[in-house]
C-alpha cells in the first residue's frame, strides 16, 4: 500500500493512443521517494519512462508527439524541456523561468507557443524567487488580519498568481523569451489563484484559442476567514487588462434570481470558446452547500443548468460537441460520472459509471471515454469506456498484492434513521472471512470527517478500510446525518447537532448491527470506534456518553477536545456555521455539544494521534483529551507527529500510524493473541495506492 506506485489518469494526446501520467513509489528499505512519469500505450498496455526528475509533463499540443517538461532548480528556478514520444530519452532544454511554476498549459497561437501557469508573485506583481527574497536577521512575524496561518503554514506576502511567458521561434528552435513573462493580474493585485490550500489546476482554465483565461479567486474585499465566497474573472491573455467579475454577486442571472454567494470552482471554456460552464455554492460562508451548475456567454446573465438536480457536483468538463457536460458526483457512496444537458431542469440527465468510483474522465477522438475508477478493494485504475457500447478495458493490471481483495468481501447496509433517512454505510470482511458460528470477528467501527463529508466505495490510501479488514476487522462505515451524497437537506441537518441526530445515527448503528442476525460473526464484545477530524471530535464525544461503554478501544486522530477552543481554528467561517453563530454571539451554540462538558464520565481505553503542523485543529486538542485520560487513569497512549498535517501523508509516518493503531486496537480486542504483523505489510510490495475520498 505505501510502497507501491500511486499512479495519475493519463492525459491523452491528441490522437488519442498515447498517454502522459504521474507516479511515485517509496522505498522502505532505501527510505527513498521516487517520482517519476511514464508514456502509456492505449492499445498495447506497454508503459515507456519519462524520467524521474520532472516536476511536470504535458502535451506540448503543436502535433501528436511533443511533450513539454519542467523541473526545478536549487536556484529557485524552473528549467523547460521538450522531447518526442517516440524518442524520450532525447530531451532538449529550451530555456528556463526565473521562479518555480505549476499547471503549465501551453498555448499555440499564430505559430507562436505561449505558456500560461501558476507561481507564487511579490506584492508588486513580479514572479517570487526565495534565492532572490529579501534577508531579514529576525524571525518574527506580524499580522494586523487574517489569515495569520491556513492547513500547515503561516501567511506571507507573497500569493499565487498566473503568469504568462512566450518563446522566440528562430527556424523552428524554440526558447524562452524572458521578457514576455507577465503577470495576468498585473501589479499589486490582491487576487489569488490557484487559492490555498487545496487549490491546482482546476481553479483556471485557458480558451482554446489561448486569448482569454477564467480563473476564481476569493473575494478581495471580505476576510477570508469568514467567507467562502470565490468571484469567477477573466483575462486576456495578451495586452494587460484588469481582469472582469463574471459572477458579480449584485447582479441577477438570466432567469431574475440572485447570483450565488459562495464558493465557485472547476471554471471551464466550451470547446468553441463562447461559453464558460463552473461550480458555484448559492450560500456565503459554508463550504458544504451543494454545488449548483452555471454557465456564461459574453456579456449575458448567469444561466443555471439542472438547478433543481439535489446532487452536489465536485468536478465538471465539456463533452467534445459543446452540446453537454460530463460532472463527477457523489450519490449514495459513489463517485458517479454523470452527462448533464444544458437544461434548466434535471431531465434527461443520465448516469454514464455507475460502478463504485470515479476519479476523473478525459475525451479521446473516437468518442470513448478515458476514466480513472476505484473501489473499497481495489486502487485507482484507468479504463476506456464505450457509453454507446457500455464496454470497458483496463489499461493496466490489477497489482498482484491486491488479488486477495474480492468485492465479495464487501456490502452495503441501511436502516431508518432519526430523521426518517435511511443511514447508509458499508461493511467490509477479511479476505479470509470464515462465517461459522465458532468464529467471531472484532468490529472496527468507522467515523468519517466532516462533518459534512462521506465514506464512500472508493480506495484510500490513509484510512483504507480493506487494510483494517485484512488485519483480522470486520470493518463498518457509517455516514450518519451530514453525510455528504444523500441530498442537501441530510447534509444541512447537521447544523446546531455536532452530538445530537450524528450521535444518534451511530449508536442506532451500533444497534442494528446487534440485532440483525445476517451480522451474527461480529464479535459484539469486542467492538471499537476510529474517526478523524470531526471523526475524532465524535471519538471524544463518544468517551462522555453511554455509547462510550460498549467499545473495548478508541481512536482519535486529531480530533476536537472543546467545541469552544474551535476560535483557534483558521477557517472560523466553519464553526460559525455549524454552531450558529460566533463564540461570543451564540456560546450556547458551541458549549451545546462540548466534548469536554463530560470528561468526567471518560473510561474507555483511548489512543489519541495528533500533529503538530495541523493548524485546522491544533495539537493542543489533542494533548488535552491525553491529559484527561492519563489523569483519570484511563489507559492511553499518545502518538505525535512533529512534521504532518491534519493528515499524516508521509510514507515512514504512515507505516508507523498503521502499527501503532493497530498495537492498540489489538491489545484490548486479542490479548490471548500475539499481535500479529500487520498484514498491511504484504500489500507494501506490489499494491497501487491512490488518493480516494480525503476524509
Amino acid at each position: 500500500l505505501l510502497s507501491s506506485p500511486r499512479r495519475s489518469l493519463p492525459i491523452p494526446n491528441k490522437a488519442g493512443d498515447i498517454g502522459i501520467f504521474s507516479a511515485s513509489t517509496y522505498s522502505f528499505e532505501k527510505h527513498l521517494k521516487r517520482n517519476f512519469f511514464n508514456l502509456l500505450d492505449f492499445k498495447s498496455g506497454n508503459t515507456t519512462e519519462l524520467g524521474s526528475n520532472i516536476g511536470e509533463a504535458t502535451w506540448l499540443g503543436t502535433d501528436d508527439y511533443t511533450i513539454l517538461l519542467k523541473n526545478t532548480t536549487s536556484e529557485g528556478t524552473t528549467n523547460l524541456w521538450i522531447c518526442d514520444a517516440r524518442t524520450p530519452n532525447e530531451k532538449t532544454k529550451f530555456g528556463s523561468i526565473p521562479g518555480i511554476i505549476s499547471h503549465v498549459r501551453p498555448i499555440i497561437a499564430n505559430d507562436t507557443i505561449h505558456l500560461v501557469f501558476s507561481s507564487k508573485a511579490h506584492t508588486d506583481g513580479t514572479i517570487y524567487n526565495r534565492k532572490n527574497a529579501p534577508t531579514t536577521y529576525a524571525s518574527g512575524m506580524v499580522y494586523e488580519s487574517l489569515y495569520v496561518r491556513h492547513w500547515d503554514h503561516y501567511i506571507f506576502p507573497e500569493k499565487n498568481q498566473l503568469f504568462r511567458i512566450s518563446f522566440k521561434n528562430d527556424s523552428g528552435v524554440y526558447s524562452v523569451d524572458e521578457s514576455t513573462l507577465t503577470n495576468l493580474f498585473g501589479e499589486n493585485s490582491p487576487l489569488e489563484s490557484p487559492i490555498e490550500p487545496f487549490g491546482g489546476a482546476s481553479d483556471f482554465d485557458v480558451s482554446p484559442d489561448g486569448n482569454h483565461v477564467a480563473f476564481v479567486s476569493k473575494d478581495p474585499d471580505l476576510n477570508p476567514a469568514n467567507t467562502t465566497r470565490h468571484l469567477v474573472y477573466l483575462v486576456p491573455t495578451t495586452g494587460w487588462h484588469e481582469p472582469t467579475v463574471i459572477n458579480d454577486p449584485t447582479e441577477k442571472d438570466i432567469n431574475g434570481d440572485k447570483v450565488p454567494q459562495g464558493a465557485a470552482s472547476w471554471p471551464k471554456f466550451s470547446p468553441d470558446g463562447h461559453t464558460l460552464a463552473f461550480l458555484q455554492m448559492y450560500r456565503n460562508g459554508y463550504e458544504s452547500d451543494i454545488n449548483k451548475i452555471f454557465t456564461v456567454s459574453y456579456k449575458k446573465p448567469l444561466r443555471p443548468v439542472a438547478k433543481t438536480w439535489d446532487v452536489s457536483p465536485g468536478s465538471l468538463d465539456w463533452a467534445p460537441d459543446g452540446n453537454s457536460l460530463y460532472v463527477i458526483a457523489e450519490n449514495r457512496g459513489q463517485m458517479k460520472l454523470y452527462n448533464v444537458p444544458l437544461n434548466d431542469t434535471e431531465e434527461n440527465i443520465t448516469e454514464v459509471w455507475k460502478e463504485h468510483s470515479v476519479h476523473g474522465v478525459d475525451f479521446l477522438p473516437d468518442g470513448k471515454l478515458l476514466l480513472g475508477m476505484s473501489s473499497l478493494v481495489s486502487s485507482m485504475r484507468a479504463y476506456i469506456f464505450d457509453p454507446s457500447e457500455g464496454d470497458s478495458r483496463a489499461l493496466w493490471s490489477r497489482p498482484e498484492a491486491e488479488k486477495v481483495l474480492k468485492y465479495s468481501q464487501v456490502e452495503e447496509w441501511s436502516f431508518t434513521g432519526s430523521l426518517g433517512y435511511d443511514i447508509h454505510g458499508f461493511m467490509i470482511k477479511p479476505s479470509a472471512f470464515n462465517k461459522s458460528a465458532s468464529t467471531k470477528y472484532p468490529l472496527a467501527l468507522f467515523i468519517h470527517g466532516g462533518p459534512q463529508g462521506a465514506w464512500s466505495d472508493s480506495w484510500s490510501t490513509r484510512w483504507n478500510p480493506a487494510v483494517f479488514a485484512e488485519h483480522g476487522y470486520v470493518v463498518v462505515t457509517v455516514n450518519p446525518t451530514g453525510s455528504t451524497g444523500y441530498g442537501q437537506k441530510f447534509v444541512d441537518a447537521i447544523e446546531d447537532q455536532w452530538g445530537g441526530r450524528p450521535y444518534i445515527d451511530i449508536d442506532n448503528t451500533v444497534d442494528y448491527l446487534q440485532k440483525n442476525p445476517d451480522f451474527d460473526f461480529i464479535d459484539f464484545d469486542r467492538m471499537t470506534a476510529l474517526g478523524a477530524s470531526y471523526g475524532g471530535f465524535m471519538i471524544n464525544y463518544i468517551q462522555g456518553m453511554p455509547l462510550g461503554r460498549k467499545f473495548k478501544a478508541l481512536v482519535c486522530h486529531d480530533g476536537v477536545f472543546s467545541t469552544l477552543n474551535q476560535i483557534q481554528s483558521e477557517e472560523l467561517y466553519f464553526p460559525q456555521h455549524d454552531f450558529g453563530g460566533t463564540l461570543w454571539g451564540n456560546r450556547a451554540g458551541y458549549e451545546k455539544w462540548d466534548p469536554a462538558r463530560n470528561v468526567d464520565q471518560w473510561a474507555t481505553p483511548q489512543m489519541i494521534i495528533h500533529s503538530e503542523l495541523d493548524y485546522r485543529l491544533p495539537i493542543t486538542e489533542g494533548l488535552a483529551a491525553f491529559n484527561v485520560l492519563q489523569e483519570r487513569g484511563v489507559p492511553s497512549k499518545l502518538l505525535v507527529f512533529p512534521d504532518e498535517n491534519h493528515w499524516v501523508l508521509k510514507p515512514e509516518n504512515s507505516l508507523q500510524w498503521h502499527q501503532e493503531v493497530f498495537e492498540w486496537l489489538d491489545r484490548w480486542t486479542k490479548p490471548q493473541e500475539k499481535t500479529p504483523e500487520p498484514k498491511m505489510k504484504a500489500l507494501n510490495q506490489q499494491s497501487m495506492g491512490s488518493e480516494g475520498s480525503e476524509l
